[in-house]
């Protein structure tokens, strides 16, 4: 007779709010009782229930942060589980994206759970799908609880009631009001008094420094101690910035008038934003580097996030480049993964964006409509053309420092997305430029210029591929054009024997066979090819270890041409 497979059994349970948590029988225990129920219906089976208790109690069904989730699945992995009971299958989870990564983690160890009130069995496509419509439904009766408190919230704040969150200084709550803190308000108005003394936030930081001066510390209701930290500048810049202090309950960006009284008055409000105003475009007309970044400021990705200048050295050479903040900061916005992060070559941007810019000021065409020029007379149109020209050849002169400002005055914004780069032109400074009178004013304050492009990863950076109306980014590669003059060196040695082989070139370079002769094809690269090598347009993608790599090369120039992609 053969013995009965012992199947381990873990119950867990789930509930979201910690209401009722603290009584003698609660929710916790009655599924419980009911998982332990069923598992001993399944004792011929060889079902055993586990001792250890997996309990989430006051956890939200739509996270996996949730300590008896984790222990689970860390036992799952340990081999230490069989099967999984829940009372449900919304206590397990609510969330789709979730139950697929639970389910992965259950299907590498071959295990599968009962939801004690739905027979399912998750080893079956059919259940599966049950289960996926179950959790469907679950999902949405958490995204619309979550709508029906975003809505309360939104209307709350409306009132000007206080929501919750971290307490501004100079503040306490009472009854979903705040009330003011005598020092601490003291401390907030010294810094506003302060910033309109100094002017800057760097001094004023260094300042309260000096004298020690600390956020108040404050303790929350479940004990979590904050504050009594040093002022840093983003302190600083939040607190200034903070509309709490005239008085407005801020939600979402709208303001609406607050049921606490300000600490700020309006006069001494409007004066420090003023003054930050005047700083940041200070800052941004301020160049700093030697070499600076023409389009420094103004480059976004689709999602709003900044590409800043950066740069790195390559054998003795600086390469710069604009990236993604969150490649630098590491940090993103709501704590998730970007779509995309961009690594892009400054030189080949600046040439789009030139390219394009010139082309716009060139073109008459899309300047009258831009403009509104044809508001204007022939001789006018004509002059305003002409000083557009002038315009486009300015973007071409030797100091970066007036061509960055130029631009500057011509752009307002560059969004990077996946297909396209678009460049918003800021009208009012071309009618500025372009001396312009109040009367010739176009409806729009802005005018969009976008670029179909196409971006290929070679190495850690992005290349453009292709640009709008035939402009294209020169793209020279120096270790490519290297290789080619090598190979093409080698078959002449071979030619006119001053070597017997590849071998002997090997030896004589001091480089491997296998290395030369993967150089080797490319001495018999079509003359068109090697010449767009020589004036970087190649394609971005085009690198020496992907021509390395062809042993499907043709000798055929048109056949080459069109394996490597040069039919643009």
């Amino acid at each position: 007779m053969t013995e009965r497979k012992v199947i381990r059994c873990a119950i867990y349970t789930r509930k979201s709010s910690d209401e009722g948590l603290e009584q003698d029988f609660n929710s916790l225990d009655a599924q419980r009782e009911a998982c332990a129920a069923y598992i001993a219906s399944q004792k011929h089976e060889g079902w055993i229930e586990r001792p250890e208790r997996y309990d989430d109690g006051g956890y939200s069904g739509g996270t996996m942060e949730r300590p008896g989730l984790v222990r689970l699945l860390e036992d799952v992995r340990a081999k230490h589980v069989d099967v999984i009971v829940v009372y449900k299958v919304d206590r397990l989870t609510r969330s789709l994206s979730d139950f697929a990564k639970i389910v992965d983690v259950l299907d590498a160890q071959r295990i599968s759970f009962v939801a004690v009130t739905q027979q399912f069995n998750t080893t079956t496509s059919m259940g599966r799908l049950t289960l996926n419509v179950l959790l469907s439904f679950a999902q949405f009766e958490r995204e619309i609880a979550g709508e029906r408190i975003r809505d309360k919230i939104r209307a709350s704040r409306q009132k000007g009631m206080w929501m919750g969150g971290s307490l501004p200084i100079g503040y306490d709550v009472k009854d979903r009001a705040l009330v003011i803190e005598k020092a601490g308000a003291a401390l907030v108005r010294r810094v506003f008094e302060r910033y309109l003394e100094l002017k800057s936030v760097y001094v004023l930081a260094d300042e309260l420094r000096r004298d020690n001066i600390r956020t108040p510390q404050r303790t929350s209701v479940s004990g979590h101690v904050s504050g009594n930290r040093l002022f840093s500048r983003g302190n600083l810049y939040r607190l200034l910035t903070n509309r709490v202090y005239i008085g407005l309950a801020v939600h979402k960006g709208q303001a609406y008038p607050g049921l606490h009284a300000p600490i700020i008055e309006k006069e001494l409000w409007d004066r420090v934003q003023a003054a930050l105003a005047e700083s940041r475009a200070q800052s941004k007309d301020r160049i700093r580097a030697s070499h600076p970044s023409l389009l420094a400021g103004l480059l976004y990705d689709d999602l709003g996030e900044r590409l800043t200048p950066t740069h790195a050295t390559s054998n003795g050479r600086r390469l710069h480049y604009y990236v993604s903040l969150s490649l630098i900061t590491r940090e993103h916005r709501d704590g998730s993964q970007p779509s995309r992060r961009w690594r892009l070559p400054a030189s080949e941007v600046d040439t789009v964006v030139l390219g394009a810019l010139r082309a716009m000021l060139k073109d008459q065409s899309k300047l009258v409509p831009a403009l509104a020029l044809a508001r204007l007379s022939p001789a006018q149109v004509e002059t305003k053309l002409a000083s557009a020209r002038r315009l486009a050849q300015h973007l071409d002169q030797p100091n970066t420092h007036e061509r960055r400002k130029l631009i500057l005055s011509l752009l307002s914004r560059i969004e990077i997305a996946e297909a396209s780069v678009t460049l918003k032109l800021s009208t009012p400074g071309l009618r500025q430029a372009l001396a312009l009178s109040d009367t010739s004013k176009t409806e729009g304050k802005m005018h969009e210029v976008v670029l179909p492009v196409r971006f290929s990863k070679r190495h850690v950076e992005q290349k453009i591929i292709l640009a709008a109306e035939g402009e294209r980014p020169t793209n020279r590669d120096d270790v490519l054009l290297k290789a080619v003059a090598r190979a093409q060196t080698w078959f002449e040695d071979l030619k006119h024997q001053r070597f017997r082989d590849l071998a002997e070139i090997a030896r004589h370079e001091k480089l491997p066979k296998t290395y030369v002769h993967a150089l080797m094809p490319l001495a018999f690269l079509a003359p068109s090819i090697i010449t767009a090598i020589l004036s970087g347009r190649q394609p971005a993608d085009l690198t020496l270890k992907q021509l390395m790599l062809r042993t499907d090369l043709a000798l055929d120039w048109t056949t080459q041409r069109r394996q490597l992609g040069f039919d643009f």
